[in-house]
């Protein structure tokens, strides 16, 4: 942390990874750092004694809240701290401006990043060595993961708990804080747009549904049939809504049902293709390597919890 860091980003990393989660297990054990030990929250809110920088020093993970002001560098102690954490090999992260600190210290040099939209102007002119997408909540590159302002912490918080621990853990927490947690890094940022007239014209409804029938023939035309409207505009929705196309939404809950499936029960591979809409078990297999990066088995070795499969 530096002194006039935002303290949601801050809070969103102790409500995560600092806080005991009796009910999952064996949990992170975190500690919030700063130079000289100490950190000033913005505007003066508060004032908080925290580990100085030797903390960082055999971390596994190392999280980058946010910058404070944009405009000047960090301190020169704490870009040695995280090239050294780095080139331990540590998993870096970083929260909304947290990439301006990643960058000046050259973590994300020749990779894919991202930040606050609002920002994304200043980040390309400094740092043109990165490659940003502004319109994303979360991005990962070989290890380093970033993400955009505000709740894209909570998104991408979210994300490393089921990279660690699995998806239903992920889901235990999301449900301990009553928070959504379906936005994958592939959904947009929320820049400028203005906000429907009728809210009851959302595609909620037709998602609940979908949802409901994963495992049976779902496309652009069942889907385009079911919300009455055409395949185009259907398109358009999503591509506003949810920022992605309908396929590619369909094939992420199938995924995200497919590993439930792999953790939570015993069933061969191939019942879990069907079960989840994805065919065969090569196809399953295909899907998860691509979106996830392992394979169905090496996924199940992680983070399988029960040998029961589910009531038919």
């Amino acid at each position: 942390m530096a002194d006039g860091s935002n303290p949601f980003e801050v809070t969103v990393a102790i409500e995560f990874f600092g806080l005991a989660r009796p009910e999952i297990g064996d949990w992170y054990d975190f500690t919030l750092c700063a130079p000289q030990g100490r950190a000033t929250m913005r505007d003066a809110l508060f004032a908080i004694e925290v580990a100085d920088l030797e903390a960082v020093a055999g971390a596994d993970t190392v999280i980058a809240p946010n910058r404070p002001d944009v405009e000047n560098p960090p301190d020169d102690s704490v870009l040695q701290a995280i090239r050294a954490a780095h080139d331990s090999g540590a998993r870096m992260v970083s929260f909304c401006t947290g990439a301006f600190t990643l960058a000046a210290a050259g973590v994300l040099d020749g990779r894919t990043a991202c930040t606050h939209w609002r920002y994304a102007d200043d980040f390309r002119e400094r740092f043109p060595q990165v490659d940003l997408r502004p319109d994303v909540l979360f991005v990962e590159d070989d290890g380093v993961f970033t993400s955009a302002g505000g709740a894209a912490a909570i998104d991408l918080s979210m994300h490393l708990v089921g990279v660690d621990h699995g998806r239903e853990a992920a889901n235990t927490v999301s449900r301990m804080l009553v928070y959504p947690g379906n936005r994958d890094g592939g959904h947009q940022q929320f820049v400028h747009r203005p906000v429907p007239r009728f809210r009851d014209e959302s595609l909620v409804p037709l998602l609940q549904w979908a949802e409901s029938r994963l495992a049976e023939r779902l496309g652009v035309a069942e889907l385009a049939e079911r919300a009455a409207m055409s395949p185009a505009t259907l398109h358009r929705r999503f591509r506003s809504e949810l920022g992605c196309t309908p396929l590619d939404w369909i094939t992420a809950q199938r995924v995200d049902m497919a590993r439930r499936l792999i953790e939570t029960t015993s069933l061969d591979f191939e019942a879990i293709a069907v079960r989840s809409g994805l065919g065969t078990a090569a196809s399953l297999r295909i899907h998860m390597r691509q979106r996830l990066g392992v394979t169905p088995s090496t996924y199940r070795q992680r983070y399988k919890r029960v040998a029961h499969p589910p009531r038919p």
